[in-house]
């Protein structure tokens, strides 16, 4: 009986990849995949009101969870990201030309998430500062790596100002971590960083809430633009 209890604990520990969960997690916090439906919630918004996955069908629904905290301070690629995506939905009508729902989703509590939005301005003032050091005739080769590689990644000028912030997608407020933890995104320690962060992750759902696509990052630069994603929703996702 015990060697039976012995192997079984040594396949369920294989299956999920070395982490012993309890049994209970086996469900509960397994990753989705592509193919699979999206897991229903229900979250609050920083905007107001809440937002229930599933009252979304039959829309094509990009999902994305930012990393959020990096280390002391707070991811830049991720306000990049968001201020990227609502420009191109502003000249491009993302959400209405693709029948879209555009969610953020960040593993904080709701005085944490105001302050993500409160940087903003600060963050993207940090990305121009690192394309545009003073002095360039005089930096070294390793000063001067660093601003050509902030410039490819970073390549468009974003200026937001205090108190004037365009949030046109809901920012999910999962406090709890009941969403993040359940998809196993969360993590204190990632890209080089400790931090309570995500891993950053997009999904788009079809509007049936299954899975279509799934980017997962695999350190904190490697994230997909707005061209590509409309390139992932108009081949992937099936529209009459």
């Amino acid at each position: 009986m015990q060697a039976k209890h012995i192997v079984s604990l040594l396949t369920i520990t294989l299956i999920t990849g070395g982490l012993l969960l309890r049994p209970g997690e086996l469900v509960s916090q397994q990753p989705v995949t592509v193919g699979q439906p999206m897991p229903d919630f229900t979250l609050p918004a920083l905007q107001g009101g809440d937002v229930t996955l599933s009252r979304l069908r039959g829309n094509t629904v990009l999902l994305i969870f930012p990393r959020g905290k990096s280390g002391g301070g707070w991811c830049h690629v991720c306000h990049y990201q968001y201020a990227e995506l609502a420009e191109f939905d502003q000249q491009e009508g993302l959400r209405a030309n693709h029948n879209v729902e555009i969610l953020f989703v960040l593993p904080y509590g709701r005085e944490l998430v105001r302050e993500w939005v409160d940087k903003f301005p600060a963050q993207l003032q940090d990305i121009e500062d690192w394309k545009n050091p003073p002095d360039q005739a005089n930096l070294d080769e390793r000063q001067k790596a660093r601003m050509e590689t902030v410039r490819q990644y970073y390549p468009k000028q974003f200026k937001y100002t205090a108190g004037n912030v365009p949030v046109p997608f809901p920012i999910l407020i999962d406090a709890d971590r009941a969403v993040s933890e359940r998809l196993r995104l969360f993590a204190t320690n990632w890209s080089g960083a400790e931090a309570e962060q995500n891993v950053p992750t997009i999904f788009v759902l079809d509007g049936n809430g299954i899975v279509q696509f799934k980017y997962h990052s695999q350190n904190t630069l490697d994230r997909p633009g707005p061209d590509y994603l409309v390139r992932v929703i108009e081949q992937l996702v099936p529209h009459d």
